[in-house]
């Protein structure tokens, strides 16, 4: 099999003259199965499941052990030729079928359900923004109902500032 692969996924590249192109190719597309949609039954698994099926595949923990000793925090995936496994790049969202939610390699680790951005739209509406500067307590005044009404009016201003609730 070749030496030279993609930059991204390092799937093996056929070469000019090479005999049975067909072994690099299969390879190729076993390892594009395992990273296209990226789905796994589990993350952070440090045992290989005794009697896997073709096409599971796993998020290897800290601690591998057996077959995937040395591939840490790797995508293991099962195939009809044993174990493949596939270097995650930073930024590499997968979904975890026990979980229930997304996983996205950062930093060198998984972190499993955790969604960063700047804002939630519904339906092309902001509905979840930057977060705004705390509501005081009210304080002072000698008219209870006063000073509640204004608390109110800032929650309401802070809610519909956010998005939560409408103008």
């Amino acid at each position: 099999m070749s030496d030279d692969r993609t930059a991204r996924l390092a799937l093996p590249l056929l070469q000019p003259g090479q005999a049975q192109k067909e072994t690099t190719h299969n390879e190729a597309l076993t390892l594009l199965d395992l990273a296209v949609q990226a789905s796994v039954t589990a993350v952070g698994t440090n045992v290989p499941p005794v009697a896997p099926t073709a096409g599971s595949a796993w998020i290897v923990g800290t601690a591998p052990t057996g077959g995937w000793a040395g591939q840490a925090r790797a995508i293991a995936g099962w195939t009809a030729s044993g174990w493949r496994f596939l270097v995650p790049r930073e930024g590499m969202t997968v979904w975890s079928i026990a979980d229930g939610q997304s996983a996205r390699f950062g930093a060198g680790a998984w972190t499993l359900g955790v969604l960063a951005g700047t804002k939630v739209s519904i339906g092309g509406v902001d509905v979840v923004g930057p977060r705004r500067p705390a509501v005081p307590d009210p304080a002072g005044g000698t008219v209870v109902d006063g000073q509640s009404r204004a608390a109110i009016g800032a929650i309401l201003a802070a809610l519909r500032g956010h998005g939560l609730i409408s103008v």
